[in-house]
């Protein structure tokens, strides 16, 4: 996944974030959904968005782990997807075009999948700081594990080695930023062999699992480490919450 917008105050995604004046986190709803499919979570962001947009409802991430889909961004070609539709019906693999940036991707089982919204303006940030904000969470956390992840310029994301472990495409509507990142922690990675990958073909896929071995941290563990460093770099002061107070009239 990659951004769909582009702006000429902010660095290429291959360089370090610019230094953020020191501003004091921000409320923010923090939701684990669990298991949720793709089309049940996008339905509830878009819920979650007009609230916002209409300023009912403030900053919310959600975490969650969808069954296996491929996603379509709006830079996405369906000839990316290489198997054949009789395959992903057969392996349960849904397909579902989204909004979001980029191209091609796929989450499932073992893949935290974060959804930031909030207001970047209200945070300070313009669109690619955020973009580059997220990345610096995801780098953190996996240098906690003593993995060096980074950049690769030009890319959205982050690597390790020669391979992608997190992809990230956002939609910004009225400062309000949809979709997020997955981060690959126990994912099957053989089903990112029935796409190309966010439209590269000369790079792999990696999971923390496949980096780590029997050190990989377990999912709970991952996502307990993944928010607090998401919070940290997107200065949101975290409270727990349920899908049913997002859900209730502002």
């Amino acid at each position: 996944m990659s951004l769909e917008q582009s702006s000429s105050e902010v660095p290429a995604a291959g360089a370090s974030p610019p230094a953020q004046p020191a501003l004091s986190p921000q409320p923010a709803l923090f939701v684990d959904l669990g298991r949720m499919a793709y089309q049940e979570a996008w339905d509830l962001q878009r819920a979650i968005n007009e609230r916002q947009v209409a300023g009912t409802l403030g900053h919310v991430l959600l975490f969650v782990e969808h069954p296996p889909t491929i996603t379509i961004g709006r830079r996405g070609k369906h000839e990316e997807v290489l198997a054949p539709k009789a395959v992903l019906e057969r392996r349960g693999i849904a397909v579902t075009e989204t909004d979001r940036g980029g191209e091609i991707t796929y989450h499932g089982p073992g893949q935290i999948v974060a959804y930031p919204l909030v207001n970047i303006q209200q945070l300070g940030f313009g669109v690619h700081a955020f973009m580059r904000a997220m990345e610096e969470a995801v780098i953190q956390y996996t240098a906690s594990l003593g993995l060096k992840g980074f950049r690769w310029e030009g890319r959205t994301g982050v690597w390790i080695g020669k391979d992608k472990a997190c992809a990230m495409g956002i939609r910004v509507r009225k400062w309000w930023t949809l979709h997020g990142l997955a981060l690959n922690v126990r994912t099957d990675l053989n089903h990112f062999g029935m796409i190309v990958p966010c439209g590269i073909r000369d790079r792999g896929v990696t999971s923390l699992e496949r980096l780590m071995g029997e050190k990989c941290p377990d999912f709970e563990q991952a996502k307990d480490g993944l928010k607090e460093h998401l919070a940290r770099e997107l200065r949101l002061d975290l409270t727990n919450s349920t899908v049913d107070a997002l859900q209730q009239p502002g």
